[in-house]
């Protein structure tokens, strides 16, 4: 119901983003607070919260909190984590291995040094990511020769979390999925979904 959901993060996509997109492929209502980065407000809140740490969603005065916990959590509520014990444990397999895509570009992000920033994003792109992306296109190819989705017939958490963190890759390796063309078309029918793309057009633009 309209009211029941209460996401709180900071007014930028980041790890609140995933939490997002899944409301958006859910059509689910939501409040969506956000507070100013670090901010007078968020040190009044912050002893407040679970583990002095955002995101946090607040359901009927419960809260639960981080990015992918959250996300599982309104999936698993909205039919989005498969039909099957092993759809269900394919797809949390695949959301949690996009983190290893996500949190390294994190810590490039917030490198102060440029010398060790260069240094690691060139062992992301040149180590991480194939190997990341390879395994993501092998389980897309073995589902339905790679013209479904990553797991099931439907879309899932799995490649909700696979745009998500593709999102980050674009801003440092906007050509990272020339080489795989079924990742490439598996993000765009993602984001062509109607409530989906509907979010990502009206979501405000940031750099983060």
């Amino acid at each position: 119901m309209p009211g029941k959901y209460k996401l709180k993060y900071f007014a930028f996509r980041g790890r609140g983003e995933l939490a997002r997109l899944t409301f958006a492929a859910a059509g689910e209502e939501y409040e969506d607070f956000r507070l100013p980065y670090l901010g007078e407000e968020w040190y009044k809140i912050k002893p407040s919260t679970p583990f002095g740490t955002f995101p946090v969603l607040e359901v009927d005065g419960r809260e639960i909190a981080g990015s992918y916990p959250i996300a599982g959590y309104i999936a698993r509520e909205h039919g989005l984590m498969g039909k099957t014990g092993w759809e269900y444990t394919q797809i949390d397999m695949l959301a949690d291995h996009s983190r290893d895509i996500y949190d390294p570009l994190m810590l490039v992000f917030f490198c102060k040094d440029e010398v060790e920033k260069a240094a690691m994003l060139k062992r992301f792109n040149e180590r991480t990511l194939p190997r990341l992306l390879e395994g993501f296109q092998n389980i897309l190819c073995a589902n339905k020769n790679g013209e479904a989705y990553l797991v099931g017939d439907k879309v899932s958490l799995a490649d909700i979390a696979f745009i998500h963190v593709m999102d980050w890759v674009d801003q440092h390796v906007p050509e990272a999925l020339d080489k795989y063309p079924h990742l490439k078309a598996l993000r765009e029918r993602v984001e062509a979904l109607p409530n989906i793309a509907a979010w990502i057009e009206k979501r405000p633009k940031t750099d983060l």
